[in-house]
């Protein structure tokens, strides 16, 4: 069951809106920092509900996606632009067009327009962060979910600590004029941009893990997985 859910939500969005959807149709026929401190207090809703949100749909999303797919779907654009960046580093207008590419699917509130679905890596992983903090803390969560939800809000908080840092580094590549420190930048761009979705292996030991500020959006399917299979949804 992992290999299907993975497999529809690792469609990157590489022919528009239409790929989102059809992502978030397999994945609905499957069925910490960010936070505030009222989150202590009951969430309205069901848990099922919220988990519903993150995974199948959300009704600001492109074509209603679920927040999750939506930030998956955002990530692999932002990774494809970064890399085609990354192909040119003698190429100061190249490098600096594909970088406002990034930033258009990573924060699309920053730029007129791009190849993204206009939603954001940010904004999609901030939801997924809310909505699972919500199914944690309705009457009705069980301790599968308040447990798991903790993993997938980690490796969601992630995600948006590093989109954030390529905001920044869109920032300074637009800004400067020296071609070999911007060519710097995109590669570190490009590296940040991989670890959206697959995060990364900060102490070395071989495996990327949902907390220590590992986790990517990867992660953060994989521990909705273990979540939604304990509560029968899958």
């Amino acid at each position: 069951m992992r290999a299907i859910i993975m497999t529809a939500l690792a469609f990157g969005f590489l022919a528009g809106c239409q790929q989102v959807e059809e992502v978030t149709k397999s994945v609905s026929s499957s069925f910490t920092t960010l936070l505030e401190p009222e989150a202590a207090k009951p969430a309205a809703g069901t848990a099922h509900g919220h988990i519903g949100h993150v995974m199948s749909a959300w009704d600001d999303t492109p074509n209603n996606a679920g927040l999750l797919p939506t930030a998956l779907a955002e990530a692999d654009v932002a990774r494809e632009h970064a890399d085609f960046a990354a192909q040119k580093l003698d190429n100061l207008s190249w490098m600096r067009t594909h970088a406002g590419h990034v930033l258009h699917a990573v924060a699309p509130d920053r730029i007129s327009s791009g190849p993204g679905l206009g939603y954001g890596v940010i904004r999609a992983s901030e939801g997924v962060l809310k909505h699972i903090d919500f199914a944690s803390r309705t009457e009705d969560a069980s301790d599968n979910v308040k447990h798991h939800a903790e993993h997938v809000g980690a490796a969601a908080s992630n995600t948006v600590l590093r989109a954030n840092e390529i905001v920044v580094l869109v920032s300074n590549i637009q800004s400067n004029n020296d071609v070999a420190a911007v060519a710097a930048m995109v590669r570190h761009m490009a590296a940040v941009a991989g670890q959206l979705r697959a995060g990364k292996d900060l102490d070395s030991d071989g495996e990327v893990q949902w907390d220590n500020g590992e986790g990517g959006l990867d992660t953060a399917v994989i521990h909705m997985e273990f979540m939604m299979k304990g509560e029968n949804l899958i």
